[in-house]
């Protein structure tokens, strides 16, 4: 896409990011009844802005607008020495899909994991995510992996 910024997150982009956010959200089923708790976005938003927090995130803008978001996390790992990253959450406006916006993000991710000391970003995604996977696929390598999960009470 036309000169594409990707950049850290700044306070003054809350307006932008919350729409992309949901979006977001929605596409995981995190909506309507299924939403998320408004206090958990409040939390997340806050952790991007916090010296304490392994939280991050990087937005990618297009003549002033903010037309995606990337959050990743650094972990430790019991078969490296060097931390993680964690790309956790992706997403592009639907208007700007298909112009490098996603590629750009991820690319940004890759930037700030190496400097960061990772040498491993990884992420998860629907297998019915076909055009993120598309996508995925130039950039990264699927490795087989099934993802579990169990919300405890």
């Amino acid at each position: 896409m036309k000169d594409t910024l990707v950049r850290p997150i700044q306070r003054t982009d809350r307006e932008q990011w919350l729409p992309l956010w949901s979006g977001y959200n929605a596409f995981y089923d995190r909506a309507g009844e299924t939403a998320l708790a408004p206090s958990i976005t409040e939390t997340t938003w806050e952790r991007f802005f916090s010296p304490l927090e392994p939280v991050f995130a990087l937005v990618a803008e297009v003549d002033g607008k903010v037309v995606g978001i990337a959050h990743y996390l650094f972990h430790r790992s019991t078969t490296r020495i060097e931390p993680v990253c964690y790309l956790q959450d992706l997403f592009t406006d639907p208007e700007a899909r298909g112009r490098g916006v996603g590629r750009a993000l991820i690319q940004g991710v890759y930037e700030q994991a190496g400097e960061a000391g990772a040498r491993r970003v990884y992420w998860q995604t629907k297998a019915t995510n076909e055009a993120g996977r598309a996508l995925y696929d130039r950039v990264a390598r699927h490795i087989g992996f099934i993802v579990y999960s169990h919300e405890l009470p």
